[in-house]
């Protein structure tokens, strides 16, 4: 590459996702793993030149809007990519020019996206085309693109347009159309029914040489505004120009280019809402901070943005040795939650498909509690407690869910967006099946408290406990305590009409999932207003008065915790799902696809198995991992090799769930496979749809797969354990814990473990490691030797077959 190549500031190759093509059925693809972002916004990573098969989508954390929609959408927000080229004429263009070499990286370690593109027009002139974009994690407002432009053969007139784009709109539904079910990349878009959430306010610019597009949200009271400059570092233009039209602002600048020399520019973008501040605010603020960004030079910029990554990669990167193929796809993983979430704004969260695709539009489910938070709780603690704070922002939202269904307390809804009502859609997006999750899946309110607890557990923060974390715990016991039904026969209580995480089977009664955690709930509810009472009366004595709490119904939910029903058999350790799953057609998974999950027996799909003992995802299995020290090893192994075989994982979330319990349960070739299925879910497309987005929950099960699984760590009695286990190609495990405001170094070997407590407290730490109490002393490394537990070599398939899928890094 050339000394001034823009690849020359990027991290070493270890940190690259890599396209070396193009390819328009592949092109959506890359926009949804190439997507940059900070938190509060993020950008797909489209081409800078539009073409037919593209989608360009910037969110902003929190912008929802409904307006003619069927359901609540997060707004695809005004595009501030654009940049077209023209070279003596010609339209530089993925699909209309002769393209010569089309490379692009993403540099997961600063955040940022590297293109190179070679054009040839028909009069053999070669023009290089390169770009390198991120969105400022040290100014969550800024968006930046820098732009070099080569005239390799020739000299001549080269024109640049940058515009901000706001003519946007968002996929709603798409009409049945058959037995069709995919089409022509360059029309597939075109074929659902459009939602629009935008409106045009102005793009009168206060600056010289400036942009400025405001528009506002049509069913939610949000304005946004965006201002972008377009400068050239070393050429005098010819011509410089603005151009409005309706929806779109553009920025032209004319150069008279000569042979090889170079064309620098860059181009900024700044970015504001009424969500942040006052509405009459937000130009001068795009003005002011897009003026002091200018100030300050591109080296500044992007050297105090990679200064925050570098720390949050600090806190959080795994190390992974003889597996250079996973330590990447891990990696992956953890860059997509990192841009996810904004720890700065208590209000927003993580939807299911992050803000990297229409998917799910923009809510969010149990997929942060149990996927994605426990990575923030142990490595980002701010971050962690900004999520949980969302909930805490819904609260009311989730007091509106309970009373409209008739009950009390607090009823988290299923699909949550800006204001914690529910939003689930009540039909699929083709309009042929009936969605109920949103009347039934109730598990998600006690999912909420489980977050609570891991991150209060973590952190030790007594501040947020008292403040909002208590307040939570106490509104969904009553939800519970008022949804639970009792059997005056037996004396119990019931949960009837259901569905737990096991979404084929729905209308069920006294789902295990759903019941146990909401014991759990009710439990940890009793026991808070206990500490309350013995260490913090003050509170608690605001807190009673708030919400007219009296001891008697503390008493009556511990009362009803001792009596819910659960479907469990002593004898055999088993759980029964559901009640009369057992009476269901037993039908058998024989076929696999190429990547070793279950293939539907025939005749049999997402919307028709409810009449079968097949598991949609892990259920029973699932809830011995989220609540892993309530049950003891032959309790998990036994419901473990049950339902394993019947669980078609279906859904992105269930795999990493397998993959830690097949290690607890010593399934090792399980374990590995299902591990690298989790892995390499979007880096690899194994669903097909990441074109919709990242899988944000698989990302998060990733991380917990090898923290939790091979690195084998728990909390158990409120202590970190550990007992890890890792695969034979696998040399050491590095990783790091934030634990009360401290951090624990951890290294694992075969037969060895390593631990250094980072700590400036004199305090020591109490572990345990293969159920050894190990006591660290601050900033001293601690070994433990140990002999691996022998592991049980089982298959999920063939043993040629599972040898086939489980190759090391696949």
């Amino acid at each position: 590459m050339e000394k001034n190549s823009l690849v020359n500031l990027l991290s070493p190759k270890e940190w690259w996702v890599e396209e070396h093509e193009f390819e328009i059925d592949n092109i959506n693809y890359y926009e949804t793993i190439f997507t940059i972002g900070n938190g509060y916004l993020c950008t797909r990573g489209s081409l800078e030149g539009t073409h037919t098969a593209s989608f360009p989508e910037t969110f902003i954390n929190g912008v929802f809007d409904h307006n003619d929609s069927s359901i609540v959408h997060m707004v695809n927000t005004p595009d501030w990519i654009p940049v077209h080229i023209y070279a003596n004429n010609e339209r530089l263009c993925i699909q209309n020019s002769k393209v010569l070499e089309h490379y692009r990286v993403l540099d997961m370690r600063q955040g940022t996206l590297y293109r190179r593109t070679r054009f040839e027009d028909p009069e053999g002139n070669i023009t290089c085309f390169e770009t390198l974009r991120y969105a400022s994690f040290s100014e969550q407002h800024l968006c930046e693109m820098r732009i070099n432009i080569t005239p390799e053969n020739y000299s001549g007139e080269v024109v640049i347009k940058s515009e901000i784009d706001g003519h946007q709109f968002n996929l709603d539904r798409i009409p049945a159309y058959g037995n069709i079910r995919t089409f022509d990349p360059e029309v597939k878009w075109k074929k659902w029914a459009k939602s629009k959430h935008l409106a045009h306010i102005t793009t009168k610019s206060l600056e010289k040489d400036t942009l400025y597009l405001e528009m506002k949200t049509l069913d939610r009271p949000h304005r946004i505004g965006y201002a972008s400059a377009l400068n050239v570092l070393n050429y005098k233009p010819t011509t410089k120009r603005l151009m409005n039209d309706y929806e779109r602002t553009q920025h032209t600048i004319v150069v008279d280019a000569k042979k090889g020399k170079t064309i620098e520019l860059e181009k900024l973008a700044t970015i504001y809402t009424s969500r942040e501040i006052s509405r009459n605010e937000i130009q001068n603020s795009c003005h002011k901070t897009l003026q002091e960004n200018l100030k300050a030079g591109f080296e500044k910029r992007f050297n105090t943005h990679k200064k925050v990554w570098i720390n949050k990669w600090d806190k959080c990167d795994i190390q992974i040795v003889g597996d250079p193929k996973a330590n990447h796809a891990v990696r992956f993983s953890m860059y997509h939650m990192l841009i996810a979430a904004n720890e700065n704004d208590p209000t927003v969260n993580v939807g299911a498909k992050s803000m990297s695709g229409e998917g799910y539009k923009g809510h969010i489910f149990w997929d942060t509690e149990i996927f994605t938070l426990p990575f923030f709780v142990y490595t980002q603690p701010e971050t962690a407690r900004s999520l949980i704070l969302y909930r805490y922002h819904t609260l009311r939202g989730a007091r509106e869910n309970a009373e409209s269904t008739g009950y009390k307390g607090a009823r988290y809804p299923w699909e949550s967006a800006d204001d914690g009502h529910e939003e689930t859609p009540k039909w699929s997006a083709d309009g042929q099946n009936r969605i109920w999750p949103g009347e039934e899946e109730i598990h998600i309110t006690a999912d909420v408290v489980q977050g609570v607890f891991t991150y209060y557990i973590a952190t030790g923060d007594t501040d947020f406990m008292l403040k909002f974390g208590a307040e939570i715990i106490f509104e969904t016991a009553r939800f519970w305590a008022s949804r639970l039904e009792h059997n005056e026969e037996h004396d119990r209580y019931e949960l009837s009409s259901v569905i737990g995480p096991d979404e084929f089977h729905e209308h069920v009664n006294n789902n295990v999932f759903t019941n146990w955690m909401a014991r759990w709930n009710l439990q940890k509810a009793a026991e808070t207003y206990h500490w309350l009472q013995s260490n913090h009366r003050d509170h608690l004595t605001i807190l009673t008065e708030q919400l007219d709490l009296k001891p008697s119904e503390i008493d009556h939910w511990r009362e009803i915790a001792k009596k819910i029903y659960v479907l469990f058999d002593p004898e055999t350790k088993l759980f029964e799902e559901f009640e009369n799953y057992y009476k269901l057609r037993d039908v058998t998974i024989s076929n696999w696809d190429e990547h070793g999950l279950p293939i539907y027996p025939e005749g049999y799909g997402d919307f028709n198995s409810g009449g079968t003992m097949l598991v949609k995802q892990a259920d029973v299995v699932a809830l011995m991992y989220v609540l892993s020290d309530e049950f003891d090893d032959e309790t998990k192994k036994v419901n473990f090799e049950f339902y394993e075989p019947r669980t078609m994982h279906s859904s992105s979330l269930s795999t990493s769930v397998h993959s830690i319990m097949a290690i607890d349960t010593r399934c090792v070739k399980r374990a590995i496979h299902y591990f690298h299925h989790t892995a390499f879910i979007d880096l690899h497309d194994r669903k097909g749809s990441t074109e919709d987005g990242i899988h944000i929950a698989a990302s998060g099960g990733t991380w917990q797969s090898v923290v939790a699984g091979f690195g084998g760590m728990r909390v158990k009695n409120r202590k970190l354990t550990f007992k890890p286990w890792l695969p034979t190609n696998w040399e050491e495990l590095h990783f790091k814990l934030q634990w009360h405001g401290d951090e624990l170094k951890v290294c694992i070997r075969h037969e060895e473990a390593e631990f250094y407590w980072e700590t400036e407290k004199t305090d020591e730490l109490a572990i345990e490691v293969m159920h050894n109490h190990l006591v660290l002393r601050p900033n001293t490394t601690a070994t433990f030797k140990f002999t691996p537990e022998a592991r049980e070599i089982e298959i999920p398939v063939d043993e040629e077959k599972a040898a086939e899928f489980d190759k090391p890094g696949e």
